[in-house]
């Protein structure tokens, strides 16, 4: 039954079981989600085939890279800090050794990048938030495996793991427009792709009667914390109160609107919704409790450990987007749109 001219490998034993690779993967190195009774049948499968377990990550490393943007985020919002979470407990799952680094420059980003292309002991990279297309261009030439984790590769030849932003986005919008809304702000601190996704999301749910007026509904800020939003939406209102609901890129931002406007007399909700999209835990402390679309941050983390196990564990593995769904959490920060 076993094969002949060629090492067996890991999609031998997914073919003859009829899983996928990811599938075989976890049921060998027995990670949880594969019943009982298939993970059974994998290992029977393995142990009849004489299939050996690589043993590529015995003793080697992945090296967890933070660019410069995950490091903002990591001091900011907390965002990375819950993907780091997910990527430690799945490491530890699988006995997968890390090494963390991070890089306060694209110089810096692409020194690593070659550190760890020149170590023997080095088997593949996990990169967090790089949007840098020098970066991305450089990472595509590397013989090791890499998977992008919080962001992706416009030609997808790199493996990534992110939210679904474009469908978390739109969730929240077509909510708001449900109890009403229609002239809803989109507050961002705009540069990264998945935050774009986030803006492509709002955008197609917008209601058709605001579409022509989308640009005025756009609020930007230059940075991903609560004091740049109250600055933003503090100039927004400036040009009016023309809007009943804000949808906010981040928590971290929808934490500054709702602080912003009630220090100026509005009710939220009653005068403004406003809707956040990470689903941070500080989002429940606020008064009221923000409504948030939940990113599964640690499950990020977790997702971004197995396709890197895959990665490496399989030398036909083609690269691939992977993207989690979202959550839409009701709270007390929305409600039926107010009379203007």
């Amino acid at each position: 039954m076993k094969k002949k001219g060629r090492r067996l490998k890991l999609a031998d034993v997914a073919a003859h079981c009829n899983v996928s690779i990811s599938t075989a993967s976890r049921a060998l190195s027995g990670t949880p989600g594969v019943r009982a009774d298939l993970r059974e049948r994998i290992l029977a499968t393995a142990r009849e085939l004489n299939y050996q377990q690589p043993s590529t990550l015995a003793g080697l490393r992945i090296v967890v890279l933070a660019s410069a943007r995950a490091m903002v985020d990591y001091q900011r919002n907390q965002f990375t800090t819950h993907v780091l979470y997910g990527i430690k407990a799945q490491a530890k799952l699988l006995d997968m050794e890390l090494e963390m680094q991070s890089a306060p420059d694209r110089h810096s980003e692409l020194v690593l990048l070659k550190e760890a292309e020149a170590s023997k002991e080095v088997a593949g990279l996990l990169f967090l938030a790089v949007d840098d297309e020098v970066v991305l261009a450089q990472a595509r030439t590397l013989s090791k495996p890499i998977v992008l984790v919080n962001g992706d590769d416009p030609l997808v030849q790199l493996s990534s793991v992110a939210p679904h932003n474009r469908a978390a986005a739109a969730a929240a919008t077509q909510y708001l427009v449900d109890l009403g809304h229609q002239r809803i702000l989109f507050c961002t601190n705009p540069g990264r792709r998945t935050i774009e996704r986030r803006r492509e999301g709002w955008l197609e749910s917008l209601p058709a009667e605001v579409q022509a007026y989308r640009d005025e509904l756009i609020v930007e800020v230059e940075e991903w914390t609560p004091e740049a939003a109250r600055a933003g939406i503090a100039a927004r209102l400036e040009q009016g109160h023309d809007f009943t609901a804000v949808l906010c890129a981040g928590d971290s931002l929808a934490i500054g609107v709702v602080l912003e406007l009630r220090a100026r007399g509005l009710r939220v909700p009653q005068d403004i919704s406003v809707v956040g999209i990470d689903g941070l835990p500080q989002g429940e402390l606020l008064i009221p409790a923000l409504t948030s679309v939940h990113v599964p941050m640690h499950s990020i983390g977790q997702a971004a450990v197995n396709l890197m196990r895959d990665h490496v564990l399989d030398e036909s593995f083609t690269a691939r987007r992977v993207e989690l769904a979202c959550e839409l959490v009701v709270r007390s920060s929305s409600g039926l749109k107010s009379q203007l």
